[in-house]
């Protein structure tokens, strides 16, 4: 088999046409997939193009819903929606942002109640 430096120019050209669309094949989806939108703020061409299988009709639907309903509480109240199910909720779970930008997977958790510090300085109880 030839070494790289070997080749044709023309396979050589190729080879490397190759390599960088693969690059940038990769790169594309890494960006693609970091990309959130708050559905409580976004407009309709935003969530069409950030959302998966949301287009410009269940776009607007959103911001329909949002404007008669309120803000959404979390990303499992966009089933709702008119024509928007749980498959499609659950394929944009990461894309999703509710109120202060968080993805909706860690808006949607809550913290754990913190001790009060009367509670913290009394011995536990102990049986007799």
């Amino acid at each position: 088999m030839q070494s790289f430096e070997t080749r044709s120019p023309a396979v050589r050209s190729f080879a490397m046409f190759v390599r960088a669309l693969l690059l940038s094949l990769v790169l594309t989806g890494t960006a693609m997939a970091a990309e959130t939108v708050n559905i409580n703020t976004a407009d309709a061409a935003t969530l069409d193009r950030v959302l998966v299988n949301i287009g410009p009709a269940k776009a607007e639907a959103i911001v329909a819903y949002r404007k008669t309903n309120g803000p959404f509480r979390s990303a499992d109240q966009l089933a709702q929606v008119p024509g928007i199910g749980l498959k499609t909720v659950e394929k944009n779970k990461d894309r999703i942002a509710i109120g202060g930008g968080a993805p909706a997977t860690a808006a949607a958790a809550k913290p754990a109640p913190a001790a009060s510090a009367a509670n913290a300085s009394k011995p536990a109880a102990t049986r007799h």
